[in-house]
């Protein structure tokens, strides 16, 4: 399928829900595009580059689209769709071959976290002093956790039958789990918390409990038709006023 590059182009200028991620080069995306070449997309891992590493050709600038995902968001197990842009300032035309990608943890890239497919192209070429816009759809393992990640991105492009590479993108997406808001982690959570507050009542009542038994008043004895406190008598056996109560209740015997 042919693709006009001016289509593209004003597709990107026109969009108020594209947010352009500046890479390595200063090319502006307001600049309108004069004229492009025809973009064929032959699929996934169409050549196999090897961890080959070439340097970006002088002249050629890049940058990057999130079509209506300014937040950058991935959805784990689903596709994510990004624009490619270049712009060749070179005198000569190039052929653009594939662009990949690879997931890297943020603070040390050489641990890589999943390599992400190939997307090769055929017939897709950029003239000299003109820019094109590629497509590139790729999608993050269901498996990987939700969290912050580095997503490098690669264009591979030949001039004058030499390879070369340049990363269009390099910085930081968002990976969020499918399938709502509900995950193992979150009903974890909340039966942790279930089983806290439970353990925390258990624990109020047994203290109440414990300060009410303390409160309670010593046991009181009978006395006659009176009572009185059992310490209160021991206090006061063998004064006066035992002897007066003992006497008082003989005599109404």
């Amino acid at each position: 399928m042919a693709i006009r590059v001016f289509f593209l182009a004003f597709l990107l200028l026109c969009s108020p829900f594209l947010q352009v991620a500046r890479c390595q080069s200063e090319v502006e995306v307001s600049e309108a595009a004069e004229e492009g070449g025809d973009l064929g997309i032959v699929g996934e891992d169409a050549q196999d580059f090897g961890d080959g590493s070439f340097s970006p050709a002088p002249g050629v600038d890049t940058v990057c689209v999130f079509p209506k995902n300014s937040a950058r968001l991935v959805t784990a197990g689903e596709e994510t769709e990004l624009l490619v842009g270049m712009k060749n300032d070179g005198e000569s035309s190039l052929n653009v071959i594939a662009v990949k990608a690879s997931v890297h943890l943020p603070f040390n890239h050489q641990l890589q976290v999943q390599n992400l497919s190939t997307q090769g192209f055929n017939n897709a070429s950029v003239p000299a002093s003109a820019q094109a816009t590629f497509p590139y759809i790729f999608a993050v393992s269901k498996y990987l956790q939700p969290g912050t990640f580095d997503l490098v991105g690669t264009i591979v492009y030949e001039i004058d039958q030499h390879p070369y590479q340049s990363v269009f993108y390099n910085g930081t997406i968002e990976v969020v789990e499918a399938g709502g808001f509900v995950s193992i982690e979150s009903v974890f959570l909340v039966f942790l918390g279930i089983a806290l507050l439970v353990f925390f009542g258990v624990w109020i009542r047994g203290q109440i409990q414990n300060l009410s038994k303390k409160t309670k008043r010593a046991p009181k004895v009978e006395v006659g038709t009176g009572t009185t406190d059992a310490s209160l008598d021991e206090w006061l056996q063998g004064t006066a006023y035992t002897q007066s109560l003992s006497s008082k209740s003989k005599k109404k015997k």
